[in-house]
């Protein structure tokens, strides 16, 4: 080839310069199959991510329905190409992805998961645009970019609209609505059910009297008798199970008596007592249990935000009443409105650090009726708590994360 080019050195300039395209093209092809898309080059694989590089990055139609927590879970043991990371406390998860396209199914926890390794700090990295319409909210096909600032610091913004944001006539179904903060089915029954209640609410509250056909419990499609529900035909309540009273652990006070929602009471007659028939039941109704209003219901969308700075409350109940407390279970906290607590708070939960005696120490080594000196341990950290409904002086929380058993008593705090 050299020899040929060395003869017909002195040929047409018009045919060398062909020859030169040519070349170039065939260089550039090769290079395109060595890095396996087409246009890209050595230099621009070795550049740190940009935001216009993040959103080049589209995912391929052929890409799994998955939701943030399935793609998380599948991610554990693959070989992802992850951001690198500015510095050594990034917050950054090592395989987080570029992009992300939201799922029906999807909750923020989860993408915040998803993306990264403290998932309160999440209102840290989220870019709003003003230009969208309820920029906090997210919807399913949204897509999700990972991009960087110029400081290199992360940033996760809404690098494509999906048709559900784009028209709202498409969102005739709850499930096309934006996706929710939370799992809604692990705090249904406390959205817009009555869970807390005071000693007035108590005092003059209609009880269920009797069972139809001599019932010693309740369901679905079984009928009840009501003592002064005075209320018109067709009308519809709550029966709430009273479980007992909540006290602020710090001076015992009365904060309110737990509710726990057992079914909902449709009225069938207007004598005294009245007839209702039981749907919706989430457990067991019993005689005694009262009938109340249904409250306005509590929006699932909320903005992830951390408490206020030194903030420390303890745990005064866990829903159910089972003393060893995992995830996803509801719990109540002795702090609320007063204490600046609002919905999507998210608070550490620390395990308070057992009393033990010091017997090594020589006051112990000398006793041998074991009055040795009492030693507090550390607390430890235990669990992540996200607020969702909170009222004057206690809230309602869902256990997001659990490493290791939570009791009653245990304290939420700031991050």
């Amino acid at each position: 080839m050299v020899s040929i080019q060395r003869t017909e050195a002195r040929a047409d300039a018009g045919l060398v310069a062909v020859g030169l395209v040519i070349a170039a093209v065939l260089t550039g092809c090769s290079t395109g199959g060595m890095f396996g898309r087409g246009g890209d080059s050595s230099s621009s694989a070795a550049a740190p991510p940009t935001e216009a590089s993040a959103e080049a990055e589209v995912p391929a139609a052929t890409e799994p329905e998955l939701t943030a927590t399935e793609t998380a879970t599948e991610s554990a043991g693959a070989v992802v190409e992850s951001a690198p990371e500015a510095d050594p406390s990034s917050l950054l998860r090592p395989d987080a992805p570029r992009n992300y396209t939201v799922k029906r199914g999807d909750t923020l926890w989860d993408i915040a998961t998803l993306f990264l390794k403290d998932p309160w700090l999440w209102p840290e990295v989220w870019i709003i645009n003003p230009q969208v319409q309820n920029p906090h909210l997210i919807y399913p096909g949204d897509t999700l970019a990972l991009a960087f600032g110029a400081n290199g610091t992360p940033q996760i913004r809404l690098q494509n609209g999906g048709a559900a944001r784009l028209n709202p006539r498409l969102r005739s179904s709850p499930l096309d609505g934006a996706i929710p903060t939370l799992p809604y089915a692990s705090i249904a029954a406390f959205l817009s059910r009555p869970s807390l209640l005071t000693r007035e609410q108590l005092k003059d509250a209609p009880q269920v009297l009797a069972f139809r056909e001599q019932h010693l419990v309740g369901g679905s499609n079984n009928e009840i008798y009501v003592n002064n529900l005075n209320a018109p035909q067709n009308a519809r309540f709550s029966v709430v199970h009273v479980a007992g009273p909540l006290r602020d652990p710090d001076n015992g006070d009365l904060l309110g008596y737990e509710g726990v929602y057992t079914a909902t009471a449709s009225v069938l007659t207007t004598t005294n007592p009245q007839k209702a028939v039981l749907s919706d039941s989430a457990r067991e109704t019993l005689t005694g249990d009262v009938l109340l209003a249904a409250e306005e219901s509590t929006p699932l969308n909320f903005v992830l935000s951390a408490p206020p700075e030194n903030f420390e409350g303890r745990i005064i109940s866990v829903v159910d009443g089972t003393e060893l407390i995992g995830q996803y279970r509801v719990v109540a906290i002795n702090r609320g409105k007063r204490h600046g607590v609002v919905p999507g708070n998210i608070m550490s939960i620390d395990q308070a650090g057992a009393v033990v005696r010091d017997r090594n120490s020589r006051a112990g080594t000398r006793s041998r009726l074991g009055f040795a000196p009492k030693v507090r341990l550390p607390d430890e950290r235990a669990g992540t708590l996200l607020v969702f409904r909170t009222f004057d002086r206690m809230s309602y929380g869902l256990v997001v994360g659990a490493s290791t058993t939570i009791r009653v008593a245990d304290y939420v705090r700031t991050p």
